[in-house]
């Protein structure tokens, strides 16, 4: 839809960066705030399934998801359905509501198809998050980011991610343990092998019992070896500035501890190969990250022989970029920045245009494409 490049987002760009991303939410809250109106936009944005697309035991419309950090809190995660998303994730949340970093903290670099953020985990807390989740029922596949509060040092955070567990669990299809952003002070040294294993221990060790507690048991709802209920899908997501030696430990600790999958990657520190002059720091995301991303999705791939799902996020603009990322090894990807820059048709043409992609390619479904640049 040309009118969104052409018209819109020149409008929108002329206003500063997080005003426009509040403006974009709230005429997304509102524009498409009944069930009637949903219900005309998911028509007008379908596309031909992709057949069944399972994951982690969740059944997916389409691989295509929302990025955590697009709608913070939960505001607006059936209107992103839809708009074609096949699922949405929420946040990232922290268990106290926290304001963020100081303003301007979001800037555009349109030449580079890039962001640059310092936001700082603002959200209105992982209670009231919840609380407003509750009260739908979600469209699509329902993630919850969930990370740390700025003020809570590394030694107390084991703590401040169970709280916010606890109160996720029971509204979230998974739950995403954010320890790479680089906008919280310390926060990336939770992805240090010592560190990033006690939290998910902890993590996993709480998800048993309130899998036991939540869930009605069932035969199915048994593992091959009986007596412990399947587990709320735990995936940590990490940083694209790790090197290979760090990404193989991590990868090494989420298989230990049975975690359902990994999402590379979060935004990256580094500044390499950029057309806009800026001098701000922040997290880069978008083109820029592109091929650092792929990469870190085919290390994993590589490091599991494939068994670990990897959801691939950064620098996605059109289908090719999607195909890229699953070819890597992703089973799922994900969008933030090139949602932004592209508009509202962007979904749908990325899933039609990733479904155009693997026909040419030979592929009978989304499956056989996944690391088929990787073949182990």
């Amino acid at each position: 839809m040309s009118f969104y490049p052409k018209i819109i987002r020149p409008l929108l760009f002329k206003v500063a960066p997080e005003a426009a991303h509040e403006f974009g939410i709230e005429a997304l809250r509102i524009g498409l705030n009944s069930k009637v109106a949903q219900d005309f936009t998911a028509k007008r944005f379908a596309v031909e399934s992709f057949g069944e697309i399972e994951r982690f035991g969740l059944r997916f419309n389409n691989p295509l998801g929302v990025a955590a950090g697009f709608d913070k809190n939960g505001v607006v995660v059936n209107q992103l359905a839809a708009l074609g998303f096949g699922f949405v994730e929420v946040g990232t949340v922290t268990f106290n509501p926290q304001k963020g970093n100081e303003k301007p903290r979001l800037f555009r670099l349109p030449e580079d198809k890039a962001l640059i953020n310092r936001l700082g985990f603002n959200n209105q807390g992982t209670l009231k998050v919840v609380e407003r989740l509750k009260k739908i029922q979600p469209n699509c596949v329902l993630g919850v980011n969930i990370g740390k509060n700025k003020d809570v040092p590394n030694e107390a955070a084991i703590e401040n991610y169970l709280a916010s567990f606890d109160s996720a669990f029971e509204v979230a299809d998974y739950i995403a343990v954010n320890v790479s952003s680089p906008n919280t002070p310390n926060l990336r040294e939770l992805q240090k092998a010592e560190n990033l294993e006690d939290l998910l221990s902890e993590l996993q060790k709480r998800n048993k019992v309130l899998s036991s507690a939540f869930r009605r048991l069932s035969p199915e709802d048994l593992t091959p070896e009986g007596g412990t209920p399947n587990l709320k899908p735990l995936l940590v997501k990490i940083a694209p500035d790790l090197n290979e030696s760090e990404i193989e430990a991590i990868v090494d600790i989420a298989c230990r501890f049975n975690l359902a999958g990994i999402i590379a990657t979060n935004t990256t520190i580094k500044r390499e190969n950029l057309k806009t002059k800026i001098d701000e720091i922040g997290g880069l995301s978008g083109k820029p990250l592109r091929e650092k991303s792929n990469e870190i999705v085919s290390k994993i791939y590589r490091f599991t022989k494939g068994k670990m799902p990897v959801i691939g996020v950064g620098g996605i603009f059109d289908a090719a970029d999607a195909f890229e990322k699953i070819a890597a090894g992703a089973c799922l990807i994900q969008a933030y920045t090139g949602f932004v820059y592209q508009g509202i048709s962007f979904a749908r043409e990325i899933n039609c245009g990733l479904q155009k992609i693997l026909k040419e390619h030979g592929f009978s479904n989304l499956d056989e494409a996944i690391g088929s640049e990787n073949k182990l």
